[in-house]
């Protein structure tokens, strides 16, 4: 996975980083507030020696400048920090005056800084005070010679003792920066993390790679399309309606050497969203004036006559059994050139039926009476009944929904049809979350339709009702009905 594409998964998690963030920074002020304030106190010594011209000063120097590197182990030493406490009553022991005290020594320099760190600002002061007193003592005793003369070297204090005004710490400053900047690199972390971890198809490029055919469209959600799922009325201006339109343009273009007439739908799982787009692919075909003839053959949970308002009590199924004639069932649905067969009863074997020789002579009579014939089918890991029918079409179109169907459901949907070598025209993602700039394109360019009286009543989802039967079948229907 490449930069962007871990932009993306940040992006697509943008909740946990800020949840991270705000509790880096809470944590971060928590201990900001709980933290009790610390001060310093330090003081400065110069460290110095006897010498003679400018080569005594010289090598004078070097030597001293290895002496404070010992001086500074010297005053975290033991003996100096119980002199301190047996010299004044400060309240600590003499592991505890060790452990605040830090000594620096400046490179090159005969500068040696002794800071001691303390909640109590005037016992920092005051064991800082006597430990300037005591250090430079303990150095006179340590260089002075066994035979009593004059020390080498010379310790002076050149600074100090003094304490800070002001708190050295906590800082709030810097501890809620750390704390808001760990918090956003582990959001960016559990962020790439989930997204990695996540195996549910979140885009058309994932979707396109697991199935190896081409991504014909990508339909955004829209909250009112479970109350009105058709592309018709107020929904025939919709941004979901202009994605349809474009998977029909897609759809008609996939192979223009060897185009599909008949077409089967399907999807991996139940619930994807596959019926509906089998009749809005129908209804855009019948807008661009094709004769357009869509099958309900999900014969285990028809759902086409209750979207499209038709009576489905009679359909495939008593065609299938040799009840009724084809062109007696179907039926022409509101003012555009699409016919309907519905699913009829439910039959007690529906996979044996559908691969029946009676419903390949039915499609073989069907594909010269229509344009194109769209076919809903069975999903395909639920029952085996969307393979059968898949079989029998030119070709088939895989539904997917975003966030819902994982990869490895996808793959084994695809895999499916392509055991039985189906064709497998392209995939669609349903449900799509568009990008705001695109909804923006859209609406720019979105033709307003002024309203019109409509020719066919509505149900309560929005479709409509009506549909004209028997008499406004077209002649190659009721040809096969002889």
């Amino acid at each position: 996975m490449d930069v962007l594409g871990y932009l993306r998964l940040v992006r697509r998690h943008w909740w946990i980083v800020l949840v991270t963030v705000m509790l880096g920074l809470g944590t971060a002020a928590l201990v900001t507030v709980r933290t009790a304030p610390r001060y310093e106190a330090s003081v400065t010594f110069f460290v110095t020696t006897p010498s003679q011209g400018v080569t005594d000063a010289y090598q004078g120097s070097l030597f001293l400048q290895q002496r404070v590197k010992s001086y500074g182990d010297l005053l975290t030493s033991d003996r100096l920090a119980q002199s301190v406490v047996a010299d004044a009553p400060l309240g600590l022991t003499a592991d505890q005056v060790r452990s605040r005290i830090h000594t620096t020594a400046t490179a090159g320099t005969v500068l040696l800084q002794a800071t001691i760190t303390d909640t109590d600002q005037t016992r920092a002061l005051k064991t800082t005070e006597t430990l300037a007193t005591k250090f430079t003592d303990l150095v006179r005793k340590v260089e002075t010679p066994p035979d009593g003369k004059a020390p080498p070297i010379k310790i002076e204090v050149v600074s100090g003792p003094r304490v800070t005004s002001n708190s050295v710490s906590p800082q709030p400053t810097r501890n809620l920066v750390l704390g808001g900047l760990l918090g956003l690199l582990l959001g960016v972390g559990l962020a790439v993390l989930r997204g990695v971890a996540d195996v549910r198809m979140r885009d058309g490029a994932g979707l396109q790679r697991v199935t190896g055919s081409p991504l014909l469209g990508e339909i955004p959600y829209e909250t009112g399309a479970r109350s009105a799922p058709l592309i018709v009325g107020d929904a025939a201006t919709s941004a979901r309606a202009e994605a349809v339109r474009k998977l029909r343009t897609n759809l008609r273009f996939v192979d223009v050497h060897e185009p599909a007439r008949v077409i089967a739908v399907t999807s991996a799982l139940q619930g994807e969203g596959k019926t509906t787009m089998a009749c809005n692919t129908a209804i855009a075909l019948a807008e661009a004036g094709w004769r357009v003839l869509l099958i309900d053959a999900d014969l285990r949970r028809p759902k086409v006559a209750d979207y499209l308002g038709l009576d489905g009590g009679v359909g495939l199924t008593d065609v299938l059994v040799g009840d009724v004639q084809v062109g007696d069932v179907v039926q022409r649905w509101g003012e555009k050139s699409l016919l309907v067969l519905p699913s009829g009863a439910t039959p007690p074997n529906p996979s044996e039926l559908l691969g029946s020789k009676s419903m390949a002579d039915l499609l073989v009579a069907l594909r010269d009476s229509a344009d194109i014939v769209v076919i809903d089918t069975a999903p395909l890991l639920a029952v085996t009944d969307g393979v059968v029918v898949a079989v029998q079409a030119d070709g088939a179109l895989l539904v997917t929904q975003q966030g819902r169907t994982s990869r490895s459901q996808v793959a084994a949907a695809a895999h499916a049809l392509s055991s039985v070598s189906v064709r497998l025209l392209g995939c669609v993602l349903n449900m799509a979350k568009v990008a705001k700039s695109d909804a923006y394109q859209y609406e720019a360019y979105k033709v307003v339709v002024p309203p019109a009286a409509p020719s066919v009543p509505a149900d309560r989802a929005g479709t409509r009702r009506g549909a004209k039967a028997v008499g406004d079948r077209t002649q190659e229907l009721t040809r096969l009905s002889r």
